[in-house]
């Protein structure tokens, strides 16, 4: 894209009543100082922008006369096509025109976005608006034209362990996704294998608290298991002898209940025995009369039989059970009972050592398992340790062929995109502009004037959009290199008015 500024007409701008400006490829304007010269090239960009040169607001009506309105217009040619744009005040209100229409601001503002951004078209025209920028906008304009280094040509760079591995990670996670993972990763086990390597000393410190087994675990386990077999054959034995004790235990039990209950019975057929016959019935209490008594008489004899039958089955029973009684002899199994238990004593001393060692192996596996864990989690961490690293050489790696890249469009000035941690070490983005090893805000007048050229030659190189420069106190520098574009000069000449000259290739 070409821009061409081919004529800038003021009314009451600041201190211009009326004046037409005509553009050349080269434009001198001249005069003391409070001339107006500024006013002309700050006049351009108010009437973009509303803006001075360096993007500032900025009210241009004058002071000490009477005006009616304030109006600029600049007739501009983009690849040929001519515009003209006003900008103008009238009684307080902003005013604007497209090619003499009326417009309104939001139109105006639209179209000259279209053709040009800001700061780009800023940068081009005034060469100390650039310096002026936040170094993070600074650093976007001028990487906005200059290609990343592609990620084969860092490899080619880096260690072949770190390339491969970040060459196979990147086909699934993006650069800063991988930092992310990894970052979050090494934290994570950094926590986990301080707490292995507690776990591990805990356990290792209740093992040495343990006592030591030197046993054959399955000679142990055999010899358990024959003394188990020995109490089960006892316990069988014994456990007839107590089936024919307790036989003979409750045959005696019965026996003695037996023996008290013919004792009760014999009292009690004693009294039968002498119960009296009474002359009333025991039951409605009347005088018994004729065949009552003999009834009576034979209800007692009724109850005397019964009675002996019930004695006499009570006796037979105790006979039949004493004769039980007589078949069967007491075991004494004491001794037996003693072997069980002398057994038992030998065989709880064996599973108590069975089991002491089951712990300790227990234990041993916990520990490996848990030296196991602790080598997984110190692997992990190293793994994005590596990770890491290789990402910080990747970016230290892009950020210097980038660096090159950006170096390489320029002459004199060098550019500074990073700047280095003192705590980490790792490299964050920046933007410095240095001439001879001096940073731009320490340069002189005309060594600054000097650099701003070269920055926005470089820009117009880089966008490709050629657009007319205004270099201010040009009485400061004796030489520079011509800018692409139209040029306008604005010099401070003692005693003198306000005079432009204008002068194209041709002449």
């Amino acid at each position: 894209m070409k821009i061409l500024f081919q004529k800038l007409t003021l009314k009451n701008y600041k201190s211009h009543r009326d004046l037409v400006v005509e553009f050349g490829d080269l434009t001198r304007i001249t005069g003391d100082n409070a001339k107006g010269k500024s006013s002309i090239p700050e006049a351009v960009s108010w009437t973009l922008y509303g803006t001075d040169t360096f993007g500032s607001k900025i009210d241009p009506t004058p002071i000490g006369y009477d005006f009616d309105e304030v109006k600029a217009e600049l007739l501009l040619s983009v690849d040929d096509k001519q515009i003209l744009l006003g900008r103008g005040i009238a009684k307080g209100k902003v005013q604007y025109w497209i090619n003499e229409v009326p417009s309104k601001a939001t139109e105006f503002d639209q179209l000259v976005q279209s053709l040009f951004d800001k700061d780009l078209f800023l940068s081009l025209f005034n060469p100390s608006y650039f310096p002026s920028l936040h170094w993070e906008t600074q650093r976007k304009l001028i990487l906005q034209y200059v290609t990343a280094p592609a990620n084969r040509e860092v490899f080619a760079q880096l260690p072949a362990a770190q390339a491969d591995k970040l060459a196979e990670l990147l086909k699934k996670h993006s650069l800063a996704d991988l930092e992310k993972i990894h970052r979050d990763n090494k934290n994570k086990q950094d926590k986990q294998y301080i707490a292995a390597q507690s776990r591990t000393k805990t356990l290792l410190e209740q093992l040495e608290r343990l006592p030591q087994e030197d046993i054959d675990i399955e000679a142990t386990k055999a010899e358990s298991t024959k003394l188990y077999e020995k109490i089960k054959e006892i316990e069988k034995m014994t456990g007839s002898a107590d089936e024919n004790n307790r036989k003979i235990n409750t045959l005696q039990a019965r026996i003695k209940s037996l023996l008290e209950q013919r004792d009760r019975m014999k009292a009690q057929f004693a009294a039968l025995k002498d119960e009296p016959i009474k002359d009333t019935c025991r039951t409605c209490g009347q005088v018994l009369q004729g065949d009552a008594k003999a009834n009576a008489e034979a209800d007692k004899q009724k109850r005397i039989d019964q009675f002996k039958a019930d004695y006499d089955k009570t006796v037979l029973e105790r006979k039949e059970l004493e004769a039980q009684l007589a078949t069967l002899e007491y075991i004494d199994v004491s001794e037996q009972l003693e072997n069980i238990r002398e057994l038992e004593r030998k065989r709880d001393a064996l599973e108590d050592a069975i089991y002491r060692l089951k712990n300790v192996q227990g234990l041993q596996e916990e520990i490996e398992k848990a030296k196991a864990d602790e080598a997984a989690t110190l692997a992990s961490r190293n793994e994005s340790v590596f990770i890491l690293d290789a990402i910080k050489a990747f970016l230290a790696k892009e950020a210097e062929l980038q660096a090159a890249k950006v170096q390489d469009l320029f002459t004199t000035l060098s550019i500074r995109l990073f700047k280095q941690n003192k705590t980490d070490g790792e490299l964050k983005p920046d933007f410095e502009i240095e001439m001879d090893g001096k940073p731009y805000r320490k340069l002189s007048l005309s060594e600054s004037i000097r650099a701003g050229l070269e920055l926005r030659d470089v820009l117009s190189q880089q966008s490709g959009i050629v657009a007319p420069c205004f270099v201010d106190n040009a009485e400061s520098i004796t030489r520079f290199t011509q800018p692409n574009g139209q040029l306008i000069m604005c010099r401070v000449v003692a005693g003198q008015d306000l005079k432009i000259e204008m002068e194209d290739e041709a002449e």
